[in-house]
């Protein structure tokens, strides 16, 4: 405490981005559930037989669920948060895993894209701590983006770790920090 009686704060913590992997990994699942709609509706026509029937919707029913249940899933539960003092990478369905890696601690980031991410517009950001480990947020939206936000994040971070005064981001909204001037 101060002579004053003010206390020194940290800034308050804020979201920069929730990222999910691109959406184009459900176009073949939804491709996938269009058909067995189809192929059960022209097997459910053919079939007379009631058993022929009840294995015709069980097995669309298991098709369904390993092909377009499970890759839903999976999609919906990785996660990764980006805040204005660290990145929290969440995963799992049953077993929930959280990893989070903190700005100040430094880091190099690296985008990798192929010519279909390109094509898209997306890419992995590969992370590397310095450990043996490397980080990798496959297939995100604007990668470049986010790298330019995660050297800048780590940048403001450092400099505020430091003790030296850096500008503070503007705040749009309650959650959303704009990064850049714009």
């Amino acid at each position: 405490m101060s002579q004053g009686g003010a206390r020194a704060t940290a800034p308050v913590e804020r979201v920069v981005a929730r990222l999910r992997r691109h959406a184009r990994v459900l176009i073949l699942p939804a491709v996938l559930l269009v058909a067995v709609a189809g192929a059960t509706a022209y097997s459910l026509a053919v079939v007379t037989e009631w058993w022929q029937r009840l294995a015709v919707v069980g097995i669309a029913l298991l098709v369904v669920v390993a092909g377009c249940l499970v890759p839903f899933l999976a999609w919906l539960t990785h996660r990764t948060t980006i805040t204005t003092r660290r990145i929290i990478l969440r995963r799992g369905v049953f077993t929930r895993v959280r990893q989070e890696l903190l700005h100040g601690r430094g880091y190099d980031v690296m985008v990798r894209r192929t010519w279909a991410q390109r094509a898209f517009g997306s890419g992995d950001v590969r992370i590397d701590t310095g450990h043996e480990h490397t980080v990798v947020l496959h297939d995100v939206p604007n990668p470049n983006l986010v790298q330019a936000a995660l050297h800048e994040l780590m940048e403001h971070e450092h400099t505020r770790i430091s003790g030296r005064l850096a500008a503070e981001p503007s705040v749009t909204d309650g959650d959303t920090v704009v990064w850049g001037g714009r």
